[in-house]
């Protein structure tokens, strides 16, 4: 809040300056000698993760996976700015990405462009309505997150940000598990390598688990054995690190690990060639903000600080707008992103924004 001053004084201002853009606030006095290790290990940790999770939520927003890449870095650099949060990452997100595929989907279809690989069609001729249904599929989603920004933006200086108080920490735990499941629900065809139909709108999920168990005879052996072997490293590896925590100098940064390793592996077994392993706006803008304030809450009570929720919508707003120029899509509070850089915290008073650490 900004407190009482006389009107158009230079410490009133000041005060709203500082208070629109909080990076003035913090980094004057940034501790270098005592965070920044802590900071950069942390920050490489969250960086590499956010670079294959931003292929993967591009390809459920039904774009080309290098606007996935975009939208992990642009969104992301603004909202070192203008965010509150110490913790949490800004970034692509499953359950935005799946929203946002439903509106490009529905509105550039496959059947729009008569994308058909028949026997009469020229490949050239494919290739072009490929890419042009690929280039209109990016336009709309840029427009969907130009809109959404602006509508969280203008929220934010209406001082929407009060609803945040009615977030009760029941309500946040409850949403943020209802999204964790989202997700899971979500990725499980990627863990076993099975294609299966699209599906949006109320139930989505239900129908996504009943394609998965009908086309499970059609399971990729090599995904799932490549995914299970992930999920082990990165738990074995998590156990480690919370049990020999006050011994080990710095977390082990598994997350870089297992990237190196299933990339690696892949590559030098040729696994992609020889097994195959492979509302809108307004309802955008609101789950964004949603899952935004309930994991910066989240935080924010187990560390002792507090966030604004009016300066997250802003930051949130801003940080769509202007990465819808950069033909990125809506972006929001990653949870698996932020619990690693929570994680891999030296110190438990240190302040973060995204993969750029931020202290108070």
């Amino acid at each position: 809040l900004i407190p009482s001053l006389p009107y158009c004084s230079s410490k009133r201002l000041k005060s709203i300056v500082f208070s629109f853009i909080p990076i003035l606030t913090w980094l004057p006095s940034y501790p270098i000698k005592k965070y920044l290790l802590g900071d950069v290990i942390s920050g490489i940790s969250t960086g590499v993760m956010q670079l294959p999770q931003g292929l993967a939520y591009a390809m459920l927003a039904a774009v080309p996976p290098v606007y996935g890449l975009y939208s992990s870095f642009y969104p992301v650099f603004l909202y070192t700015f203008f965010g509150t949060s110490r913790h949490i990452s800004i970034g692509t997100f499953a359950v935005i990405s799946l929203m946002i595929g439903g509106v490009v989907v529905r509105e550039a279809p496959d059947a729009m462009f008569d994308i058909t690989a028949g026997n009469d069609t020229d490949v050239t001729v494919l290739q072009a309505r490929t890419e042009a249904r690929d280039a209109m599929r990016v336009k709309i989603a840029a427009g969907v997150t130009l809109l959404a920004g602006l509508i969280q933006f203008c929220l934010g200086l209406l001082r929407f940000g009060f609803v945040a108080i009615y977030l009760t920490e029941p309500l946040v735990r409850g949403f943020t598990t209802a999204a964790s499941v989202h997700v899971l629900l979500s990725q499980l065809k990627y863990l076993f390598g099975i294609k299966t139909s699209r599906f949006s709108g109320p139930f989505s999920a239900i129908y996504s688990v009943v394609a998965l168990g009908s086309n499970i005879k059609t399971t990729n052996v090599a995904a799932l054995i490549v995914g299970v072997i992930c999920i082990i490293l990165l738990v074995a590896v998590k156990e480690i690190n919370d049990r020999f925590k006050q011994k080990l100098p710095v977390p082990i940064p598994v997350e870089i690990i297992v990237v190196i390793i299933s990339t690696g592996a892949s590559y030098g077994l040729n696994l992609s060639d020889t097994y195959g392993v492979d509302i809108d706006s307004v309802a955008i803008a609101i789950v964004g903000f949603s899952m935004s304030i309930s994991m910066a809450k989240i935080f924010a009570i187990k560390h002792g600080y507090k966030v604004s929720g009016n300066q997250e919508l802003i930051a949130l707003g801003l940080c769509n707008c202007a990465g819808s120029f950069f033909h990125t899509f809506a972006v929001t509070c990653s949870m698996s992103r932020s619990l690693v850089q929570e994680i891999s915290c030296i110190y438990p008073t240190r302040g973060a924004s995204t993969t750029v650490y931020k202290h108070e």
